[in-house]
């Protein structure tokens, strides 16, 4: 690896992995969130949040608006990232735990890769699919074996299936328009494109079911929508523009792993030896990933 290339996948990793690390707060600050609130207003609702900070952004920084063809990848971003993956991941955690959530959202990675093919038209050399499928078969083995997958297949699950296959999409498309628009804009302008869905959504919602919660609800929900719908995504999407959407995706495979280090620090659950050999397997596959040629 040239001076040259090790300075543009330092400049990709580290927006990347800051990325990951706000994403790993996610699905337990959804579960905190929907024990409480609506499903429909955690998904929604914290869109129509997010949006708000993205108006208030995009205002300040006098972003110019973007481009016909633009506007038309900026839906399938609001599709997969603002609307898809939100509301799906809210319906499955009122009956799953965030845990065997993580398991599911293991595949987000492929599933990103293989968007990455089909819509920004990369080529991943097959050292990096090695890599890529033996860090996923690190994480679901270890999740397997350490009892965070409990129960059969049902709805939850259906619905965590259309949560990786939309936000992989998004994540896809998001990263390639963020090489012309930038990772700020393109989730900004992605959130603000959906507002005819989301406020209608949230209005109805909240008419059905007046949000009453407590704290932790509502500090839940504040997360999602100030870092995981928002800030998280200014440096998700510089990551994965300046240094390729299948690469970049791979840093995902450690989300698992955070979300249990956040279980331990959070919730006082114990980190078994186990925990910490599959956190370094994962590295591992990671750090290959990062290393194959495209």
């Amino acid at each position: 690896m040239t001076a040259q290339s090790s300075a543009i996948a330092r400049k990709s990793i580290t927006p990347g992995a800051i990325g990951v690390l706000a994403f790993s707060l996610s699905l337990p600050a959804t579960r905190v969130a929907v024990h409480d609130l609506d499903p429909w207003f955690v998904a929604f609702g914290r869109a129509v949040g997010a949006a708000l900070l993205a108006w208030a952004y995009l205002t300040i920084v006098a972003a110019p608006r973007p481009t016909r063809s633009q506007w038309r990848r900026l839906t399938i971003v609001a599709l997969g990232v603002v609307v898809g993956f939100p509301l799906f991941t809210s319906l499955a955690l009122t009956t799953q735990t965030s845990a065997h959530g993580a398991v599911v959202i293991t595949v987000l990675p492929a599933m990103t890769a293989v968007f990455a093919v089909l819509r920004a038209g990369e080529r991943p050399r097959p050292r990096f699919w090695v890599a890529a499928l033996g860090g996923l078969a690190a994480v679901v083995a270890f999740l397997t074996l350490s009892g965070q997958v409990r129960g059969g297949p049902g709805a939850a699950d259906l619905f965590l299936l259309c949560a990786v296959i939309l936000c992989g999409l998004g994540y896809a498309e998001g990263g390639a328009l963020a090489r012309d628009l930038g990772g700020a804009r393109t989730i900004g302008w992605a959130l603000i494109i959906a507002l005819p869905a989301t406020v209608p959504a949230t209005l109805v919602s909240a008419w059905l079911r007046p949000p009453h919660a407590g704290a932790a609800a509502w500090s839940g929900f504040a997360y999602l929508t100030v870092v995981s719908m928002f800030l998280a995504f200014f440096a998700w999407y510089a990551g994965l523009a300046r240094g390729g959407i299948a690469k970049v995706g791979q840093l995902q495979l450690i989300q698992p792993v955070l979300t249990l280090a956040w279980s331990a620090l959070l919730l006082g659950e114990p980190v078994t030896p186990a925990a910490i050999a599959a956190a370094l397997l994962v590295l591992s596959c990671v750090a290959v990933t990062q290393r194959a040629r495209d």
